[in-house]
């Protein structure tokens, strides 16, 4: 939704018949420009709440979840393993075997990414280099219980998190049921917090509950309110976050060989989460495959399909229970009758969508023209609601055109990289140090330079000396001097 379109409210206004707006290509950049995820209001709210938190400890934190009818008074916020573990066997015999098999799902892609990353070494001058991979102590796992709770999304950050390897996963849910705690419980978490919003993102960051350590990386998705509390915790918490995600987004690109049913479907999937979700169509026709004066015909072909797929959303919104959520989506929503493949991959190139689902004939070819989205899927059977709902990959995906630059949730974002270094002959490491020299000296960092010589043997005072008055060592401190005197 651009910023000069009209409101939410206004929407429901535009036309009796519920369907995507058709916007011309051209317009697709500011249709696509995203608002901010967080306003000054809940940035101001989400400092004010890790303030209190770092002040006051527990009771700030239990103060907020009280007063959003999280907890009762003198209710404690602390779910223990056993709790968890009753909770699930609790649960009849088949929502457990459910809960086993996407767990196992998911664990088997986040095992899979994590081999890709291995450790390495290699020689260098006089020893050796390379890098380990080691997973972070604490990950604290986010999952929304308002008005969809999604026990989908404990499974999807707190067994990621697992798989990488996190030794304590602490995972915080508001007003959680039985089912988010059996989630729990399967996922491997080692503490449950029943809190929501910035209060829950405050305590994850800063450990305020006995036997709790504070976290170091949080992730999950969440409201405005859980995204500003994440952005304030990162920078003042000392904290790493996997995103900040704003409101669910799917973009498909189909052309008439798609089932319009299945299309209007998958938008609407979509569409049911916020108000503000955004489900987006690109239509193509790949009857012909001329341009110029067929240009036309193609475009009004694509229009056909569009046409097509607003007729089921139309007929499947009337009999959707999530209707007062999904139809303000869908009036926001838009469509891009386009003439081409090649045109239709650059609108989803121009959204970076969350999710992106390619429906044509071609899908493999044209799913690989695709640069920028969060979740690719491929073909009519692959439905993003299977993505959703834990067949491998995770479903926590950028948002807002952040696709340009990162991915989803994933096992590195709980892995650190770090490189080492070893030297053990001087002689053979001496020409990089004699280089290492020669740098520091043309930056002007004498002290590093006479570091490095150190390591040449021999009287360093007396190489120190020879060295800085040569030419580059002379360069430098006419530099640092100029420097200094403006």
């Amino acid at each position: 939704r651009s910023k000069n379109d009209t409101s939410v409210a206004d929407c429901s206004k535009i036309t009796a018949m519920v369907q995507l707006r058709v916007v011309e290509v051209g317009a697709v950049a500011g249709e696509a420009a995203a608002d901010e995820a967080v306003d000054a209001t809940t940035m101001a709210h989400a400092q004010k709440t890790l303030t209190e938190v770092r002040a006051e400890g527990p009771a700030a934190v239990l103060r907020a979840a009280v007063a959003f009818k999280e907890l009762d008074e003198n209710e404690g916020a602390v779910v223990s393993r056993e709790e968890l573990k009753a909770a699930y066997e609790a649960l009849p015999a088949t929502e457990r075997a459910c809960l086993d098999r996407v767990a196992e799902r998911i664990r088997r892609f986040a095992e899979a990414q994590r081999n890709a990353l291995s450790e390495t070494t290699l020689k260098i001058p006089g020893g050796e280099a390379g890098h380990s991979v080691k997973p972070v102590g604490v990950a604290g796992c986010y999952a929304p219980g308002g008005r969809y709770p999604l026990p989908s999304s404990v499974l999807m950050t707190a067994v990621t998190a697992k798989a990488a390897g996190v030794a304590t996963v602490v995972v915080a849910s508001p007003r959680p049921g039985p089912f988010t705690l059996a989630a729990a419980y399967v996922a491997g978490a080692d503490h449950f917090l029943k809190l929501g919003g910035a209060h829950a993102i405050a305590a994850l960051a800063v450990g305020p509950f006995a036997d709790i350590p504070r976290a170091d990386v949080i992730c999950g998705p969440g409201n405005k309110w859980v995204t500003a509390a994440k952005a304030v915790c990162s920078i003042q918490a000392c904290v790493g976050i996997d995103m900040l995600a704003g409101p669910s987004e799917v973009l498909v690109i189909a052309d008439e060989t798609a089932d319009p049913a299945v299309v209007a479907a998958d938008l609407l999937a979509q569409a049911e989460h916020d108000v503000v979700a955004r489900p987006i169509l690109a239509a193509f026709s790949s009857s012909t495959n001329g341009g110029g004066s067929e240009t036309k015909a193609k475009k009004a072909a694509a229009l056909a399909i569009v046409a097509r797929v607003n007729e089921e959303l139309d007929k499947q919104l009337a009999a959707l229970p999530t209707k007062a959520v999904a139809e303000p989506a869908v009036r926001c929503g838009f469509a891009v009758a386009c003439a081409s493949a090649a045109e239709a991959v650059a609108v989803s190139d121009a959204v970076a969508p969350e999710h992106l689902e390619v429906v044509c004939a071609d899908a493999d070819a044209v799913a690989a023209r695709c640069d920028h989205y969060g979740g690719l899927f491929v073909g009519a059977r692959a439905a993003e609601v299977l993505g959703d709902y834990g067949i491998g990959p995770n479903h926590t995906l950028p948002t807002s055109g952040t696709a340009r630059y990162t991915g989803g949730l994933s096992v590195f974002h709980f892995l650190r990289v770090r490189t080492w270094m070893r030297v053990d002959d001087s002689e053979g490491a001496a020409p990089a140090v004699r280089d290492a020299v020669t740098l520091a000296r043309v930056e002007g960092l004498e002290g590093h330079a006479r570091a490095a010589e150190k390591r040449l043997g021999g009287d360093g005072a007396a190489q120190s000396e020879s060295s800085s008055s040569g030419p580059a060592a002379k360069k430098a401190r006419s530099a640092s001097e100029a420097v200094a005197t403006a």
